[in-house]
């Protein structure tokens, strides 16, 4: 907001010393032409046209030099459109002129200093849009010595409105050195033309067009003035006269130097357009094939990259990816070829012997194209292939196809080379990639299922007075499959289970979340062991999955009796000591 105030004050500031300008020169001509006296003194239509100059050139610093929206061509445009607006109006002021005809001495006096007035704001308001333009297509890629030289031009201008501002005789005698170190100045600046070479094929003759025209305008705007000081100053010498204005001389100079040598630079640049073009796109594949790893989902979507880069790159009709599934199979990736045409091509260079293509051999055949050209119903010409290597295994050939013969030369093998070796090492890091995440993802599993086993053990075990239970169970690094448990079925009896279920991980954890269902809803039934035992066998056939089993061994606990009952399915022998007797045996 604070830009844009200021910018309507700027353009606010200039139309009124436009006025002013218009106002004092013309009633000085006036008096002139008259023979009168002037009420207005000499020097006070020059400080009003320097202040006029200040405020449109801190219009357009603020309006165009601070807009980082607009582009070079943005740029020419704005300067192109200035320059018609000032050519329409100056032709509109001509073609008045010519209805007018011939008025007597005062109103002519009055209509071409009026006249005069409307071109030499116009031709300076588009000499400093041109101005600010042409600062920002200089400085784009800046220096340290190019911005002192730039700032040193800059307001050596600025200073330079003093000579004009007062009418000072001494200082007189340095317009010439002044202006012809202006014209070195600006000379040196117009040869800063790295902007052109960012410019693509289509925007170069765009900006040849607005450059060309844009020269029409300032030749055009110069004559026009140049004849209206004549015709003035036939009439009187008492006017504004811009050709003993440093600024406006040395501005028209280097906005007319580099307007030319902008054309010259892009007219002789033309031809290596295309170049610039393919370079530039080879870089952004080539930087695409790097960053795949980080935008795409699946190993298919780098092999669909490789292929449209590769294809776009060296202007291929066509191409194919082979990736080796295994030793007898492989998997095709085909673009603008259909896989029965591609398959075609691969048996017809094996069935002939054709070396150097696919087998990546040193020994070539030659004649390629005449191979190629007794395929039948085939309209390529020319093939290229490069294999692709994963960790230093071949995992795949990426093959060009051309209609032309002889398509591809050294340059574009060399390129396709480097393409198919970053393929390589994106695959390689995508592989990496989805191992880490795989490895991850099983971390979190076994964290998971670690606090399931946990949570499914109990931390405290039945006792009595007339007995302990302790227990241990420790896993490796995967979640084992150990599970213990007591119940108290009345005040004398509990029951004790002590089971291994098969399998690691998240299975295993889930499967003794089963078991210990089955013990808690069975063992408070109170039923004999080996009862127990059948109809936990029964609950489980239509939990447990094929290949997974659970070895248990199952006690009741009695204290009234002194006994122990129990029942083991598939688990090991407990081992039974007695202090007593210093004796251990299996139950």
């Amino acid at each position: 907001m604070r830009a844009k105030a200021i910018t309507r004050l700027l353009f606010t500031v200039g139309v009124i010393t436009w006025l002013a300008l218009v106002i004092t020169d013309i009633s000085i001509l006036f008096s002139s032409t008259n023979h009168l006296t002037p009420d207005i003194p000499s020097w006070l239509p020059g400080v009003i046209l320097n202040l006029f100059i200040v405020a449109l050139f801190y219009f357009y610093k603020f309006k165009v030099e601070r807009d980082d929206v607009l582009n070079f061509v943005d740029l020419l445009w704005r300067v192109f459109a200035t320059g018609l607006v000032a050519t329409v109006i100056s032709l509109a002021l001509r073609l008045l002129e010519h209805v007018i005809g011939k008025p007597n001495t005062s109103f002519l006096v009055v209509f071409k200093g009026l006249q005069y007035m409307i071109n030499l704001g116009l031709m300076i308001g588009f000499l400093l849009m041109a101005f600010t333009a042409w600062k920002r297509l200089i400085l784009y890629q800046k220096s340290k010595w190019l911005l002192r030289l730039w700032s040193f031009f800059e307001i050596g201008l600025l200073l330079s409105l003093i000579l004009n501002s007062f009418k000072i005789h001494v200082l007189d005698q340095l317009y010439v050195p002044l202006l012809g170190m202006f014209v070195l100045v600006g000379l040196v600046l117009s040869g800063n033309m790295k902007w052109v070479a960012y410019l693509n094929f289509r925007q170069k003759w765009t900006s040849l067009l607005l450059l060309l025209l844009t020269i029409f305008y300032l030749l055009y705007i110069f004559y026009t003035n140049n004849s209206l000081t004549e015709d003035i100053g036939n009439m009187s010498k008492s006017f504004t006269h811009y050709s003993s204005h440093i600024f406006i001389v040395s501005l028209m100079v280097f906005v007319t130097v580099y307007s030319i040598f902008s054309f010259l630079v892009i007219l002789f640049n033309l031809p290596t357009t295309s170049v610039f073009e393919q370079k530039l796109e080879e870089v952004v594949n080539f930087q695409r094939i790097s960053q795949s790893i980080q935008t795409e989902q699946s190993e298919e979507s780098v092999y669909k990259i490789l292929l449209e880069t590769s294809v776009s790159t060296v202007f291929a009709d066509a191409a194919w990816l082979e990736i080796n599934a295994s030793q007898l199979e492989y998997k095709l990736h085909t673009y603008k070829i259909t896989d029965k045409e591609s398959y075609d091509i691969i048996n017809h260079l094996k069935t002939h012997n054709i070396r150097g293509i696919l087998d990546q051999g040193s020994d070539k055949t030659k004649n390629l194209s005449k191979h190629l050209a007794s395929l039948k119903g085939s309209r390529f010409r020319s093939i290229l292939a490069f294999p692709i290597y994963v960790k230093n295994e071949n995992i795949g050939t990426l093959a060009l196809l051309k209609e032309l013969p002889e398509g591809f030369n050294k340059e574009m093998t060399k390129i396709v080379s480097t393409f198919a070796n970053q393929a390589g090492i994106s695959i390689e890091n995508f592989r990496l990639m989805e191992e880490a995440l795989q490895n991850e993802r099983y971390k979190e599993e076994l964290k998971i299922a670690k606090m399931v086993q946990k949570s499914l053990l109990p931390d405290v075990l039945e006792k009595d007075d007339d007995f302990d239970i302790a227990a241990f169970s420790e896993s490796a690094d995967e979640v084992g499959g150990d599970y213990y448990d007591t119940i108290r079925i009345n005040d004398h009896t509990v029951s004790l289970i002590i089971a291994d279920v098969s399998g690691k991980g998240t299975t295993a954890a889930f499967h003794m979340s089963q078991m210990k269902g089955i013990f808690h809803s069975l063992a408070q039934s109170d039923i004999d062991p080996h009862e127990f035992m059948v109809r936990a066998n029964q609950a489980l056939v239509y939990c447990l999955e094929r290949g997974s089993f659970i070895s248990a061994t199952f006690f009741i606990i009695d204290t009234n009796t002194k006994k122990v009952r129990y029942a083991r399915a598939g688990h090991c022998p407990v081992l039974y000591h007695c202090s007593a007797k210093n004796t251990t045996e299996y139950f």
